[in-house]
């Protein structure tokens, strides 16, 4: 297959590393495959982003062996007391985050080389970081920079943000509001997406994530939800 001609699929030659590479950056693009899936990629790879920033979040794990509501008693949880526990309950879906921003500018940036295309239609790793942004910023409670110098506070606040993301209506309502502000792209995701390579798909899902994150707080700060 020639690297240069555009195509919906990943090369196929086995033995050639930068084939290999390739395919690697569209697994990592079409969040293994999600995008697609029809209709509407760009929404299942919001539903896998929601998905990602609940496993992402250790509270989630906790509930899934049963010792979620024991988690927050210092007693009972003696890990997550200290400065281990807001490590523990802080640092791993920011981590995610992080790791999805960066793997997705530079698998959308190879991917859209390859297909000749700007933003191709499967690619929805931009989904999947955006929706994950807007969760966290979204869920995560308000307070000062010394919160994350305090050990016992940290770790209140990072729970509550793993409990907040095991309630469905909360989940519902950012996803219903990323992608509302992914499709509508209000100023100024639209500028955005004029960024170069992987960093013009990547941003304006980052912006949508942002206006969603605003309109969740508002609508939890005046008990719409």
């Amino acid at each position: 297959m020639n690297p240069m001609k555009p195509s919906n699929d990943a090369p196929a030659t086995p033995g050639d590393s930068s084939a290999q590479k390739l395919r690697f950056a569209f697994a990592i693009a079409t969040a293994l495959g999600t995008g697609y899936l029809k209709p509407g990629p760009g929404t299942w790879g919001s539903l896998v982003g929601v998905l990602l920033a609940m496993l992402s979040h250790p509270f989630t794990w906790f509930v899934f062996v049963g010792a979620g509501l024991d988690m927050s008693l210092h007693a009972k949880a003696p890990l997550l007391s200290g400065s281990l526990g807001a490590f523990i309950l802080l640092v791993p879906s920011v981590a995610v985050w992080f790791l999805l921003a960066y793997l997705g500018v530079r698998s959308s940036t190879e991917v859209a080389q390859y297909a000749g295309t700007k933003d191709p239609q499967y690619v929805v790793i931009d989904e999947v970081s955006g929706v994950h942004l807007a969760l966290m910023l979204g869920l995560a409670p308000l307070s000062t920079l010394a919160t994350f110098f305090h050990a016992s506070d940290a770790a209140a606040f990072a729970l509550y943000t793993g409990m907040s993301l095991l309630n469905w209506k909360y989940l519902l309502a950012c996803f219903l509001l990323f992608r509302l502000f992914d499709i509508v792209k209000p100023f100024p995701c639209r500028r955005l997406e004029n960024l170069a390579g992987g960093w013009g798909i990547m941003a304006d899902d980052w912006m949508a994530g942002i206006y969603a994150a605003i309109c969740l707080r508002l609508a939890l700060h005046f008990h719409l939800l």
